[in-house]
């Protein structure tokens, strides 16, 4: 069992609804426009559907439906891995107000509706009324066939948009030789201009600090002889005798006056300093000169640079970035013009996407057959007795991101026709047939837990429709299976019927769910069988259907 409990507020006509379901068949019954699809609708909400004003109860002024869920282990690493609290069942809830905002949560805490969509992907696969439609899309059968094989064009996909980039890139190279060439030429024109200088990175800065430096150096040499007079020493007097002077005064007479102790250690420190300041002027005086000639050599090179970035309109200081940006251009153009290796390039992605389209196309072929095998028996008993289902595959006219070949369903109604397209198929009633057979056949091989079947039945009877109940009852036995059906043959098959039933309320219609049992639910089949009006027969054949569907019921679980 998956599906445990269902709450609706303002849903469409329902007013509220709390709902507990029952593992095994269920199957929702009641008259025209009552809104038996109501509850699949809340479920396609609630697992991430779109959010719909229109679901909002005339009069209010929000919608609110919660589901819950049995809890498996691997819906608990889904959920651990999502942030979300783990318990023993999974409640999915979601709001939708009229203003169309949605809101959602799983397990109490804020979702996304993305969140919501990926675990409905896991919990329920819905089957609607309308499936059969889906059978002459090529996408759709593609992708039914690759489900049945339990591959995926996915990776595939990738590998094709590389290998068709790499044809573009290798287009374009062979259509733009002439220009590419050209702007070859000129960006290494402009760089074999800009390599002269060789422009280094912060070079522009210590330039110009260095010519700073050179071009005054008269001006700093004086003012560092001139310091150095005024500070003097100690033989020459000046700054530096004064304070060894002060110094020693105050030396004398700390033990008359401690407070001079202070002081004096303070003039000491200031000595100390102007000691070293003396010893670093004299060294720079030692080491420094004029020095024309490599003021001439810097006059020159930053004529150079100052030149050179005039020409190219940038600042000094961008050379060099401008020279390795010039650099990576050059060689992303010569690997452009490299068609040898485009050539390459575009050989290896198709290789690739060839490799893997090889691999899909033996899962493909693979399961082809054993899928027609597979819905060809499920036609027998759906009124389609001698009926044949092929999967056919043919050659693309070329690759796909999707594969090598074409998929297509062709079908033949009764034994000795020929297989035709789908499409082709005239009887509406066929196609549904078909549709269910192929849901039967498919739902066995999901892993969601809960099925559901939304009127798919439409267009059969009799014989043909007792089949059908019968082979959801089967599902049953594995699966939790919900259906919505008009059928009292299918309903008479079910291990439980729910009735949706609709009243006027005042001004206001509204819809509600009832389980039947016993006497209530052979009514409900009576009524499903002649209408409103309940006679005798259709009561007594009402029972003989419930029990011909128990007896079923009985022989299915020895």
């Amino acid at each position: 069992m998956s599906l445990k409990r269902i709450v609706l507020r303002d849903f469409v006509i329902v007013r509220e609804l709390d709902l507990d379901l029952a593992s095994g068949f269920t199957v929702l019954t009641g008259e025209t426009g009552a809104g038996k699809s109501i509850l699949i609708d809340a479920l396609q909400l609630v697992t991430g559907g779109r959010a719909d004003v229109g679901v909002i109860r005339e009069g209010t002024s929000r919608t609110d439906v919660s589901a819950e869920f049995d809890a498996t282990a691997d819906l608990a690493l889904w959920l651990e891995t999502a942030g979300f609290e783990i318990g023993d069942s999974l409640l999915l809830r979601r709001t939708v107000d009229t203003q169309g905002k949605s809101r959602a949560w799983i397990n109490g805490s804020p979702a996304t509706a993305t969140q919501l969509r990926a675990m409905g992907e896991q919990l329920l696969d819905i089957h609607g009324q309308h499936a059969w439609q889906s059978l002459t899309r090529p996408d759709a059968v593609r992708s039914l066939l690759d489900a049945y094989a339990q591959v995926s064009s996915n990776a595939l996909a990738t590998l094709w948009q590389q290998w068709r980039q790499a044809q573009a890139d290798l287009a374009q190279a062979h259509g733009a030789q002439e220009s590419l060439e050209r702007e070859r030429e000129r960006l290494a024109w402009q760089i074999a201009e800009l390599e002269k200088l060789a422009p280094q990175a912060d070079e522009w800065l210590e330039l110009n600090t260095e010519h700073g430096r050179l071009s005054h150096a008269q001006a700093l040499l004086d003012a560092a002889q001139g310091a150095l007079q005024t500070l003097g020493s100690d033989d020459d007097g000046g700054a530096l005798v004064a304070l060894h002077g002060a110094c020693q005064l105050l030396q004398q007479q700390e033990h008359l006056e401690p407070y001079f102790k202070g002081l004096t250690e303070v003039l000491t420190s200031s000595l100390a300093q102007v000691e070293d300041t003396v010893h670093s002027l004299r060294g720079y005086l030692r080491k420094t000169e004029l020095d024309p000639q490599r003021l001439g050599e810097l006059d020159e090179r930053m004529a150079l640079w100052l030149s050179l970035a005039r020409r190219y309109r940038r600042a000094p200081a961008e050379l060099s970035d401008l020279l390795a940006s010039w650099r990576q251009e050059l060689q992303k153009l010569e690997a452009a013009a490299d068609l040898a290796g485009l050539e390459a390039a575009c050989a290896l992605a198709f290789d690739a996407y060839m490799q893997q389209a090889r691999q899909l196309s033996k899962a493909r072929a693979g399961a082809a057959p054993k899928l027609a095998r597979a819905i060809t028996q499920a036609m027998q008993g759906l009124g389609m007795q001698g009926g044949q289902f092929e999967v056919a595959l043919q050659a693309a006219a070329q690759p796909t991101q999707s594969g090598l070949e074409e998929v297509s369903f062709l079908v033949a109604g009764h034994a000795g026709s020929t297989p035709r397209a789908v499409s082709k198929v005239a009887s509406g009633g066929e196609l549904s047939r078909m549709a269910l057979a192929i849901a039967v056949t498919t739902s066995r091989l999901g892993t969601a837990p809960t099925l559901i079947f939304d009127e798919v039945d439409a267009g059969v009877g009799g014989a043909v429709a007792e089949t059908v109940g019968r082979l959801m009852q089967q599902l049953g036995v594995d699966r939790q299976v919900l259906a919505v059906t008009h059928l009292p043959q299918v309903a008479a098959c079910a291990d439980h019927h729910l009735v949706v039933a609709k009243q006027l309320q005042g001004s206001s219609t509204t819809s509600s769910v009832l389980v039947v049992q016993d006497d209530q639910r052979v009514a409900e089949v009576a009524r499903m069988l002649g209408g409103e009006r309940l006679s005798g027969t259709t009561l007594a054949h009402a029972r003989e259907m419930l029990q011909v569907g128990e007896t079923f019921d009985d022989v299915r679980n020895r």
